[in-house]
């Protein structure tokens, strides 16, 4: 990715797959060991569907499209803000696909630093809502 970070919308959308194995790696890096991450009997005896993937986990798979985006280099993300509008659910044996897809909200002209609206969903259905990113060149 060059320096000025031009908008190619195939750098703006991917797939990423998650699984329970994924989830149990996520949660021994994170300390995150939350059972409804991982226990099928324990997310349903709490209302939940199955077990879910973190939120944190699906948010840092949107912005590794922003980090990508702006070269690979995490220190080039500013900023990041989203809401947890939805859960990404995670069925024994499954593997699940979140499909991120992204834009170019808007570039300062003076800094070159852009504003990325990133979409992230599950099975269709929004999982992130106002997700955003800003990166610099």
């Amino acid at each position: 990715m060059s320096a000025e970070m031009a908008p190619d919308i195939a750098d703006l959308a991917r797939t990423v797959t998650v699984d329970r194995a994924r989830l149990v790696a996520y949660a021994d890096a994170s300390g995150d060991q939350n059972p409804i991450h991982q226990d099928a009997d324990f997310a349903c005896a709490v209302g939940l569907p199955d077990v879910i993937a973190h939120g944190m986990w699906t948010m840092g798979a949107a912005l590794n499209l922003a980090t990508d985006y702006a070269g690979g280099d995490p220190g080039r993300v500013l900023s990041c803000t989203t809401k947890f509008t939805g859960m990404v659910v995670v069925p024994e044996g499954e593997t699940v696909e979140i499909r991120v897809e992204g834009r170019v909200k808007k570039t300062d002209e003076q800094t070159g630093q852009q504003t990325l609206e990133l979409t992230v969903t599950c099975d269709g259905e929004k999982v992130l809502s106002r997700c955003t990113a800003v990166v610099r060149p």
